[in-house]
């Protein structure tokens, strides 16, 4: 067991969660954009009429700047693997690499490669084949969000892999297994569709603004209808894999379902909170309400968590102290157990190098006996499986709270274009720009409650955070988190800069009305 400086493992956590952060203010844009750009050229095509293919181009146009800037964040990120985290990448590269460099090989080469044709090959190819490349370019770009959530899953429940003790790695036996993971593809659907959602809101922010000016009323209502369809579809799409994700972690990651809904004490027909305010001075073992306000759906968490208004939902205090009743072990438990593997393994580690092979064997039997448990004897005390309870609570209800609210916007924004009444509705014209920030907030949001939820796990059960870090000076840390800070912080500024100048150019021509 190495040793954990814990200014180097706060450092690498936030440098990490400061790309990660960046990263996805421009990758679920592309997600979705990509769509709603291939659908506008699919109009064109079909139709023949010029006024469409100079609306694809507008926003195409706006995909590409933040494509790009969304490239440069992505690559800073799977740098950080290798110099901020070469302990995880050496435990767990073999299967954590097999995604990622599918990721590289395949979608993102078949995107870039694509990407080019879609974006300067209006007058070389044919209408048809540039129609393809731009739909490519779009499945492409979800495909490499595919390999890299399957990676994530993976991380939340890990599968497919066995750990090995001559090497200390874990390795992959089954790849198919790591590919299924019901954990990877109800994160994969929900990510990409909360994308889709993003991207559609952005249309119809940038199409607002145009109404609000009283300028190019005909390419921004024609805009606002492509993207508040696709918008309330997506969105409904959405709710559904939210539910389906929210079942993985009630069976996967109890702990983080237990964070999600401030929950202390389990029961039967377990209650959701649709709103509340944590109490700060809430602790685990005593007796103060973990709420100041609450307002709170009976059985909603049992229905949510397993389609049953009567099951039991364990609550921190279980999954800490364990429960029998319930056939929970405790986190004590766990953790000696843990440190009897950490101990087996070491035995057969020195077994081996002195050539004992029947210490070799006895020490494999025992470490085979706890392995499950392995990750847990790195862990401290039992209250170390505890996430960050307020900060989980909060990201994951802000995040239900803009969904829930995006749902009915497209709704009203759709029926009031259909009706014609929408450039007469100020008050909507605004909540459509105000909605687009919101959208980011629920983005992050979400990421937030999926990965401190997790903590104190880099894989969920299996490795600490603080024991996957690289052993460098957090001093070469703190310095490159605030160089990434000033960077990222400047591609931002400079994609904001871009794009608003293009918005305020608008359409190639304007289309008066």
């Amino acid at each position: 067991m190495h040793h954990i400086d814990p200014s180097l493992v706060d450092w690498s956590r936030a440098q990490f969660a400061l790309t990660a952060l960046y990263h996805w203010i421009f990758v679920p844009l592309t997600l979705g954009l990509t769509f709603i750009v291939a659908i506008m050229e699919s109009i064109y095509v079909k139709t023949g009429d010029e006024w469409w293919k100079k609306t694809t181009k507008f926003w195409m146009g706006l995909l590409a700047i933040n494509f790009a800037i969304g490239l440069a964040t992505g690559i800073i990120m799977e740098f950080e693997f290798g110099t901020n985290w070469s302990s995880y990448s050496w435990i767990v590269g073999d299967i954590f690499g097999a995604p990622l460099a599918i990721e590289g090989l395949m979608a993102f080469f078949m995107e870039s490669t694509f990407f080019a044709v879609m974006f300067f090959g209006w007058d070389k190819v044919s209408k048809r084949a540039h129609l393809l490349s731009t739909w490519l370019v779009a499945i492409g770009s979800n495909l490499s969000a595919l390999w890299i959530l399957v990676a994530n899953g993976w991380m939340q429940h890990p599968v497919g892999m066995h750990f090995n003790p001559d090497t200390a790695r874990n390795e992959m036996t089954n790849f198919w297994d790591v590919l299924f993971n019901p954990n990877a593809y109800s994160k994969f659907l929900h990510t990409i569709s909360s994308g889709y959602v993003l991207a559609a809101l952005f249309v119809i922010a940038v199409s607002s603004w145009y109404l609000l000016k009283k300028r190019d009323i005909q390419f921004a209502k024609r805009s606002i209808m492509v993207a508040a369809s696709f918008g309330l579809i997506v969105s409904l799409f959405n709710l559904t894999t939210g539910d389906d994700s929210a079942r993985q972690v009630a069976k996967n990651q109890p702990m983080k379902l237990a964070a999600m809904e401030g929950l202390y004490d389990g029961k039967p027909g377990a209650e959701i909170v649709a709103f509340g305010i944590l109490n700060p001075n809430k602790k685990l073992d005593d007796k103060q309400d973990p709420f100041l306000v609450k307002f709170a759906i009976p059985y909603g968490l049992s229905a949510l968590s397993y389609h049953n208004l009567d099951a039991y939902v364990p609550g921190i205090k279980e999954l800490v102290y364990g429960d029998k009743e319930h056939n929970i072990m405790s986190a004590a438990e766990k953790i000696e157990r843990g440190k009897r593997a950490v101990a087996a393994l070491k035995a057969y580690k020195e077994a081996k190098k002195s050539g004992d092979k029947i210490a070799m064997e006895s020490a494999r039997k025992a470490l085979d006996a706890e392995s499950a448990y392995l990750g847990y004897g790195y862990l401290q005390q039992p209250e170390d499986i505890i996430p960050p309870v307020q900060t989980t609570f909060y990201a994951f209800h802000v995040m239900v709270l803009f969904g829930s609210w995006f749902i009915l916007f497209f709704i009203i924004i759709l029926y009031l274009t259909m009706t014609n009444e929408l450039h007469g509705k100020r008050w909507v014209l605004w909540a459509g720009i105000i909605s687009l920030p919101m959208g980011y907030v629920a983005q992050e949001a979400g990421w937030i409650t999926a990965e401190v939820g997790r903590q104190p796990w880099a894989i969920q059960d299996m490795l600490p955070v603080g024991m996957a870090t690289s052993q460098i000076n957090s001093g070469s840390v703190m310095l490159t988190f605030w160089m990434f800070a000033i960077l990222f912080t400047a591609l931002l500024i400079a994609e904001v800069k871009i794009m608003t100048t293009q918005i305020k150019i608008g359409p190639e021509e304007h289309n008066h009305v």
